[in-house]
């Protein structure tokens, strides 16, 4: 039996999340065009007949500005000794850019198999699919390169069989029926924050967290309360929108992929809150163990 561990690495925007979702075939990670959306290592585990493999989604390594910036780079790049295989995803319809040479640098002091992964060819020709390949093969010794599109689940297969090569023989460490480490409550808040990015101005979801603060199962349906935190006042009137509208489609959309998280119907409740409002709230949750201290 194969197992082993494999970290997908690569700046912002290159589609690690989705081709996360399109391996595991499920709305796993929450996907934006807006950078810094995966906030954590997610960790799916993809199961076939003779493998195990737990794939390792983490943030998108860029240049840092800020605190947060040089938070989700270390996590990103403190993968990299633990894990069997990484994979370097990049945009190969936008072309190589300094993000991707940084990355490089830092695969060099790397003593790992790297699997250079050519995403959203979808947009390319076979022409230019080969210069892709071209440009990338002279900057570093990949182990392997493999074209794929995750959006169109294009040549998924092919990228799997390749790093079963590099997977180890070992024991599973997860049972059959576990796709991810995430808690439900976790993944629920992440719906909520992925729609919320859906519809919000670039400089907005960065100021937001999402908090699931209520989870109780009946028989046909399951009461959940998401907090929506911002950092001030001004950013409610944003989210909720003009007569509660913003807030109203965001439940909605996150509501359907919810009720296909847990296969049964949702009532769901979305509140607003800033910072300093909520705190008080956490400390009451955290006190009756109704949210992890995680």
């Amino acid at each position: 039996m194969k197992c082993g561990f494999v970290s997908i690495i690569g700046r912002a925007n290159v589609g690690k999340s989705s081709l996360l979702n399109s391996i595991l075939e499920c709305h796993l990670a929450i996907t934006s065009p807006i950078s810094g959306t995966t906030r954590i290592v997610i960790q799916g585990i993809y199961n076939d007949d003779d493998s195990q493999i737990i794939f390792l989604d983490t943030p998108g390594i860029h240049k840092a500005i800020n605190k947060m910036g040089r938070y989700l780079n270390k996590h990103a790049t403190g993968m990299y000794k633990d894990s069997d295989v990484i994979l370097f995803v990049v945009d190969a319809y936008a072309g190589i850019g300094k993000g991707d040479r940084m990355i490089i640098d830092t695969l060099k002091s790397v003593d790992v198999p790297v699997i250079l992964v050519l995403n959203k060819i979808d947009k390319l020709n076979n022409e230019q699919i080969f210069k892709a390949i071209d440009t990338y093969k002279d900057l570093y010794s990949f182990a392997e390169i493999v074209p794929v599109s995750a959006l169109e689940n294009d040549n998924i297969e092919r990228l799997i069989s390749v790093i079963k090569k590099y997977i180890p023989e070992n024991v599973k460490y997860f049972n059959d029926d576990e796709v991810t480490n995430l808690s439900k409550q976790f993944m629920i808040s992440e719906y909520v924050r992925e729609k919320l990015f859906k519809y919000l101005k670039q400089e907005v979801p960065h100021s937001i967290t999402c908090v699931t603060t209520s989870y109780e199962e009946k028989e046909n349906i399951t009461n959940i309360g998401v907090d929506i935190i911002v950092d001030r006042d001004s950013l409610k009137k944003i989210v909720i929108g003009k007569d509660g509208s913003l807030l109203k489609t965001v439940g909605q959309e996150s509501r359907k992929d919810i009720e296909e998280l847990l296969g049964k119907k949702v009532y769901l409740e979305l509140y607003v809150k800033t910072v300093d409002n909520w705190r008080e709230k956490e400390r009451s949750l955290r006190e009756f163990g109704i949210l992890d201290n995680e």
